[in-house]
C-alpha cells in the first residue's frame, strides 16, 4: 500500500480545491478570479505532492517545453484578466504536457470496474497498441505477479 505523508495530504487537498475553483470558473462564464485562483491552488498543490524539485524538472524537460509554455503562459494571461484565450492556452499545454498519461489514466480506470465507457476506451488503446500488454501486467496488475507496489 502506498503511503503518503500529512504534507502530501494538503497538496491533495490543494489540487481538489484547485480543480474545483477552475470548474467553477468555467461554469460562470469563466470568472478570471476564480480561474487564476484555481490555477494557483493546482500548481501549489502539485509542487507540494511531488515536491518542487521534481515539478520544476518536469515542467521543464528539453521535450515538455513547449507544453510548459503554453500552459504557464495561458496562467498569466488569466491572471491579466484574459479568461477564455487564458484557459485555450492553457488546456492545449495541458494536453501537450500530459500526453503521454492520458493512455495510463484510461487504462487504469478501465481496469476498476464494470463502467461500460471506460472499459471500451481501455479495449480502444489496448487494441491500437497505446497500452502494451507487459505495461499492463506490470503497472496495471502488479498483484497479478506477487509484487506489492507498482515499481
Amino acid at each position: 500500500m502506498l503511503s503518503i505523508t500529512e504534507f502530501q495530504k494538503i497538496g491533495v487537498g490543494l489540487v481538489g480545491f484547485g480543480m474545483f475553483f477552475l470548474l467553477f470558473g468555467a461554469l460562470l462564464y469563466f470568472d478570471s478570479v476564480l480561474l487564476a485562483f484555481g490555477n494557483l491552488l493546482f500548481l501549489s498543490g502539485l509542487a507540494i505532492i511531488i515536491g518542487l524539485r521534481r515539478t520544476l524538472s518536469f515542467f521543464f524537460q528539453k521535450q515538455k517545453l513547449k507544453g510548459t509554455s503554453f500552459f504557464l503562459g495561458g496562467i498569466i494571461i488569466v491572471l491579466l484578466r484574459w479568461p477564455l484565450l487564458g484557459m485555450l492556452l492553457e488546456t492545449y499545454g495541458f494536453i501537450s504536457l500530459f500526453r503521454s498519461f492520458f493512455p495510463v489514466a484510461f487504462g487504469f480506470l478501465g481496469t476498476l470496474g464494470n463502467i461500460p465507457f471506460l472499459s471500451k476506451v481501455s479495449r480502444t488503446l489496448r487494441v491500437n497498441g497505446w497500452i502494451s500488454s507487459s505495461f499492463e501486467a506490470r503497472v496495471l496488475r502488479p498483484r497479478a505477479f506477487g509484487l506489492s507496489k507498482c515499481w
